[in-house]
């Protein structure tokens, strides 16, 4: 029997009853076995001294690994997925990150092939809700005339970040967060950011979107344009605060126009305008030179 076909068969067996065949050489990148690769000896596990080249390539196998105790995890693994995750969260576009991503998408296997999924994920939620506290509170102590770029930095800094940790927990997501919770680490990671900087600051925000909106060159459009599709993206809800601003960024939001409505369009325009100066905005009057 082949390596190929007796993989496949192992597959179809229960958990319980699978025993250890190697990966098919295609799926390791037609990689073989190095010298130092655990050896399955009699049912046991053996190690022989030496590089590994699956272990290098981030190929593990379960029944092979030693045991990672919730010490190990909190005292070896989670530690350097702490420190890799403050990098990515933390960096600037174009910031060369000193992190080994084979290293990191290892470590997340290894605990998740451990059972460690649930720690992990608690401790992946309050890492980064912790951060975007910080990052909420910084923004509330922005001046005005920085306001916007900084939500923008924000705002940019944090999903990019998220291009770089969801790969690095693919394996938690799909084996604990698709599997037991229902739902996706993106999207959860995106809700942590809509719930702990975007809705602390939305009524802030807007009424200065609206205000660099008609007062040239105060706000480029690019940056205008990043936080209307971003504020979007995290609840299109929020198109009816601003629906005229949005419309100028994101197609085909806003039904087609009908005469007899436009009177109506007027009022819920005068009606955000009111609530607007409720909150605090205070429309701008200048006066002609």
């Amino acid at each position: 029997m082949g390596i190929s076909q007796a993989a496949t068969q192992e597959r179809d067996k229960p958990p319980a009853l699978r025993s250890w065949v190697p990966a098919p050489a295609a799926s390791l990148g037609e990689a073989s076995p190095g010298p130092g690769c655990l050896q399955l000896a009699r049912g046991r596990e053996a190690r022989v001294p030496g590089a590994c080249d699956w272990l290098e390539k981030g190929i593990l196998v379960p029944g092979l690994m030693n045991v990672i105790t919730i010490e190990d995890y909190k005292s070896t693994y989670w530690p350097k997925l702490d420190g890799a995750i403050d990098q990515l969260l933390t960096q600037s576009p174009g910031d060369y990150i000193p992190i080994s991503y084979e290293q990191i998408y290892s470590c997340v296997y290894k605990c998740v092939c451990q059972q460690h999924s649930e720690q992990m994920y608690s401790d992946l939620i309050k890492k980064i809700t912790n951060h975007l506290e910080r990052v909420s509170k910084e923004l509330q102590a922005s001046p005005p005339d920085l306001y916007i770029e900084r939500f923008n930095i924000a705002l940019g800094q944090y999903m990019g970040a998220l291009q770089s940790i969801v790969p690095l927990f693919i394996y938690m997501n799909k084996f604990y967060i698709e599997t037991k919770l229902n739902r996706d680490l993106k999207d959860d990671l995106i809700k942590l950011f809509t719930e702990h900087v975007a809705e602390k600051h939305i009524y802030s925000l807007m009424p200065l979107l609206l205000e660099a909106q008609s007062t040239p060159f105060q706000v480029t459009p690019s940056t205008m344009a990043n936080i209307v599709k971003g504020l979007y993206t995290l609840r299109p809800e929020w198109v009816q605060m601003a629906p005229t601003l949005f419309s100028k960024f994101i197609p085909n939001i806003l039904p087609p126009a009908v005469e007899s409505e436009l009177s109506e369009y007027a009022a819920q325009d005068q009606k955000l305008q009111r609530e607007l100066m409720q909150n605090g905005f205070m429309r701008q009057v200048f006066s002609p030179l």
